[in-house]
């Protein structure tokens, strides 16, 4: 951890026979975060179950799980992991005795102001201790019927890679977990870190037709190219300055013509296009936190005009700039609050 990062704390719920990646894919993006330049968020992760000892879905031995705390501090982010199904003969009642203490430990501890995040079949245990009731939710495909067979006051919901419900986060199956920490990374510590966490994962940033919309910052993002990356870098540093394809063709060692077309090929828009994206996103920001008149919201977001603004804010939305400022924040989304943004 930096000087200068916030410190969130997660606390990890290990069930019996946890399903490896469960844990290790989200935690290992959570970890990214506090290695990654600019990122002014790192996280402090604590395991703890109702053994010390777990085999995990792979046979490899977990162990110093710490037991589960009489009380969670505000703030923590709790993560539940899955678990791999037992195997054909396999005593689980010592593992069903473990599965309902973590169900009583949920229901008596997880309040409002924790974040819940489920992974995989974790949901399963939150829809038992009742933290799912009225809300939307999903897990792996092969436990939704279970899930709202054990949780009837759910709302499960299918083919979604994850949902956010409130204080109540849940994905799909195993690699879904990584595309959660993902979307939770963008939401704390900026859509720039997660960006970049995902590309030093290797990882593309996903989403299912109805699950929430990446921020316009995170758009486009899904290559692997270095050049075009350090030219969306430093648009998205700077979306308001007078960008020409000369100034980002000396960022991407290209030549301008080359430079248009390996942007079209990988971010699958035009430099003007992802230009004006980022300034509508920024103006956005400046008309949901502050009070600024349009015209002066227009001029920082690197528009010419108030009018300028109106007509590229409606090749992307369906209402004018002005209903952005209506809403009442976090309408549109469930917002995690942010840390140094």
């Amino acid at each position: 951890m930096m000087a200068d990062q916030t410190s969130i704390p997660v606390l990890v719920v290990v069930p019996p026979r946890a399903l490896l990646l469960d844990i290790a894919g989200p935690l290992e993006v959570l970890r990214r975060s506090g290695l990654t330049q600019g990122s002014r968020v790192a996280y402090a992760p604590r395991y703890a179950g109702p053994d010390e000892r777990v085999i995990s879905s792979v046979g490899l031995e977990l162990a110093g799980i710490a037991p589960l705390p009489d009380r969670v501090a505000p703030g923590t982010v709790i993560l539940v992991s899955g678990n791999a199904s037992p195997l054909p003969g396999q005593d689980v009642t010592r593992d069903r005795a473990a599965e309902q203490a973590i169900v009583d430990w949920l229901r008596r501890t997880v309040g409002p102001d924790h974040l819940l995040v489920c992974i995989c079949s974790g949901a399963v245990l939150a829809g038992q201790a009742g933290l799912l009731n009225g809300r939307d939710c999903t897990t792996h495909h092969g436990d939704c019927e279970k899930l709202q067979r054990l949780a009837p006051a759910a709302r499960v919901l299918e083919n979604r890679l994850y949902v956010e419900a409130g204080p109540v986060w849940t994905s799909a199956g195993v690699t879904a977990g990584i595309d959660l920490m993902l979307h939770l990374l963008a939401r704390q510590a900026g859509p720039a870190v997660a960006s970049a966490v995902a590309r030093h994962l290797v990882v593309y940033l996903r989403r299912a037709g109805a699950d929430p919309q990446l921020s316009p910052w995170l758009e486009g993002r899904n290559h692997l190219h270095p050049s075009i990356h350090r030219v969306q870098d430093a648009i998205a540093a700077d979306p308001a300055r007078d960008w020409t394809l000369s100034d980002l063709s000396l960022i991407a060692h290209a030549s301008a013509r080359h430079l248009s077309r390996l942007f079209n090929d990988h971010a699958g828009m035009g430099v003007p296009d992802y230009i004006n994206r980022l300034r509508v996103a920024l103006a956005r920001q400046l008309l949901e936190n502050s009070r600024l008149d349009m015209e002066t919201v227009a001029e920082r977001a690197g528009f010419a005009s108030a009018r300028q603004l109106r007509r590229a804010w409606g090749r992307l939305h369906g209402t004018p700039p002005s209903a952005a400022r209506a809403l009442p924040a976090g309408k549109e989304n469930v917002v995690i609050p942010s840390v140094g943004q």
